[in-house]
């Protein structure tokens, strides 16, 4: 690695670290119980949407309700960005007179923004009409964000609460997560963008000429409204098909780092909030040590991989050393207006925390380097993660850890007070296990199918990586892309579909119901055999769980993908 990468990577923790505070210290007052400066400032503005709604604010909701709630919402969005594109042809801001999406294509889409997944089989610019754009798929980017914080903070009362029959009020978290946070917050960075060159209209697309005399058509649209939240609510779905690699969505090397700088704000700020909600900030901390304990060594490497080159080219005499007229290492498939260190810190940023926007070609690193974004989603999306589900897995890994540490030393397990019982322990181990499930059981299915084998363009290994990459993203509600494999088809549409929601609800689902069983539970006075849950020691434990879980449950797949293809390109196969 260069100087330049450990800069770059250096400035980006620091200027996030930074902001930690500040803005989780923000949520935790638009989310506390009592009134504050903060959640007072639009009381008028809530009450009249509570009252056009016919929503009783005041109502506690059990966590059965809650969840109930939760899932009519997202379904009924689902329903809403279907009908949207079934019928786009008919609808106004069409300039470019775009028709109907295909059936499974609309369901896939539908299922993936709901889902917060953003996967997207189609080319934003080649397929979506504006309104589509705008009114179905941005709308979703704010309510499918909303929801994963709207069931976090549900998670929090949870270990906060004592002997409580209800966990909040899904109409209320959801409304403050998308007024006071995602509304103001996302208005920034579209500013921001906009100040860079990203474009927001609604105008008809540009011919112009080119310097060769020939002519390019140039796509416009409301870009910058959507990237912002594309980007803020870990959505990752890009307005064009190049996603944060096309210079309308992505121009220069300070927007880049300012979309880095939105998918990680929300979710790792949520750590604080954690910590001031539950009484206790050092657990917060104790949190955000763990996903920046495995996030740094593996984006290092990653970076590392990336400028070291592509292995099979290293018995050519080719110079991939950088030095001052050239990036060195492997460049393919990146912009040069990032280079290595800004890609590879993307590719890294967005599939810990399941965003899935890309300024780079995945399917284009090295085989190290792809290994370490397909193992980031394979992790669970709980290094940081998506806004709100990814800290409520990680609270789920954090009770499976406490459980193991309880074994060993023949106590029964506690976490912040609360008893961790057989109920707790299901549900958490629900909420672990159900992403490495799907994607252990759809690849299998995806290679035995000949539909399923029919789009990858590469054979051997590179190929099962494709594959293994497209399962593990759809099945941990990332949405990024390897690239590679034409997934538009009607068996990789459905197959797809089933993973995002079955990774989003029934996870979601499974740490409402733990959280219901922690609130009605009384508080256990804290004693000499009590394992402190915010110490450097817990923080490892915890690390080693995660780990552990990603390396038993994907180890042998990851050896017939980017491992297999590792050893064959050292030596020149």
């Amino acid at each position: 690695m260069t100087a330049n990468d450990f800069f770059q990577v250096g400035l980006y923790l620091a200027v996030l670290l930074v902001l930690v505070k500040p803005v989780g210290h923000y949520m935790a007052q638009v989310f506390a119980e009592t009134p504050n400066r903060v959640n007072r400032f639009g009381a008028r503005a809530e009450s009249l949407l509570y009252r056009l709604s016919g929503i009783r604010a005041d109502e506690d909701m059990s966590w059965k309700r809650y969840a109930i709630a939760m899932l009519a919402f997202n379904v009924a969005g689902l329903a809403v960005v279907y009908i949207l594109q079934r019928t786009q042809q008919w609808l106004p801001l069409n300039p470019q007179h775009f028709g109907a999406i295909t059936p499974d294509s609309a369901m896939n889409t539908a299922v993936s923004f709901a889902s917060n997944t953003n996967w997207q089989g189609y080319g934003g610019e080649s397929t979506m009409s504006y309104f589509t754009q705008a009114i179905g798929l941005a709308v979703q980017n704010f309510l499918s964000a909303a929801t994963g914080i709207a069931v976090l903070i549900a998670v929090i009362r949870g270990f906060s609460r004592r002997g409580a029959a209800a966990v909040g009020n899904f109409w209320v978290d959801m409304t403050r997560a998308t007024l006071y946070v995602l509304i103001p917050f996302s208005l920034v960075i579209a500013l921001l963008l906009v100040s860079q060159g990203v474009v927001q209209n609604v105008s008809a697309y540009v011919d112009v000429a080119t310097l060769q005399h020939g002519q390019q058509t140039l796509p416009m649209g409301p870009a910058a409204s959507q990237i912002a939240i594309k980007m803020l609510g870990t959505n990752g779905g890009g307005f064009f098909n190049a996603n944060s690699a096309h210079p309308f969505e992505n121009p220069t090397p300070f927007s880049n780092f300012v979309e880095m700088l939105a998918i990680f704000l929300v979710p790792a700020s949520l750590c604080y909030t954690f910590g001031s909600m539950v009484g206790d900030r050092r657990q917060g901390w104790a949190l955000l040590a763990t996903m920046l304990l495995i996030f740094v060594p593996l984006t290092l490497g990653l970076v590392a991989a990336e400028q070291a080159g592509n292995p099979a080219l290293h018995g050519l005499a080719i110079d991939a050393q950088a030095s001052a007229t050239q990036a060195g290492g492997n460049m393919e498939g990146k912009e040069t207006r990032f280079g290595i260190a800004a890609s590879g810190l993307f590719a890294a940023i967005t599939t810990a925390a399941s965003c899935g926007a890309v300024n780079a070609a995945h399917d284009s690193l090295t085989p190290l380097g792809g290994l370490v974004p397909m193992w980031l989603m394979q992790l669970g999306e709980v290094i940081f993660g998506g806004v709100g589900s990814g800290l409520y897995g990680m609270l789920a890994f954090a009770v499976v850890a406490v459980f193991i540490a309880g074994l060993m030393v023949g106590r029964t397990p506690e976490y912040l007070g609360k008893k961790i019982e057989a109920h707790e322990m299901k549900m958490a181990s629900l909420a672990v296990l159900i992403p490495c499930a799907l994607v252990v059981i759809c690849t299998a299915i995806a290679v035995m199918t000949p539909a399923g084998i029919a789009g990858v363009s590469n054979p051997g290994a590179h190929g099962f990586s494709e594959i293994l990459y497209a399962v593990s993203s759809a099945s941990n509600n990332n949405g990024s892309a390897f690239g590679g494999l034409s997934a538009n088809t009607p068996f990789w549409n459905v197959l797809l579909a089933i993973c995002m929601f079955l990774a989003r609800f029934p996870l979601a689902i499974a740490m409402l119901a733990m959280a219901g069983s922690l609130a009605a539970k009384g508080h256990v006075p804290e004693t000499a055999g009590t394992l402190p849950t915010h110490t450097p020691l817990f923080v490892t434990l915890l690390a080693c769980v995660v780990i552990v879980v990603g390396a038993l449950t994907f180890l042998p797949a990851l050896a017939l993908g980017p491992i297999a293809e590792q050893l064959m390109s050292a030596t020149g196969h």
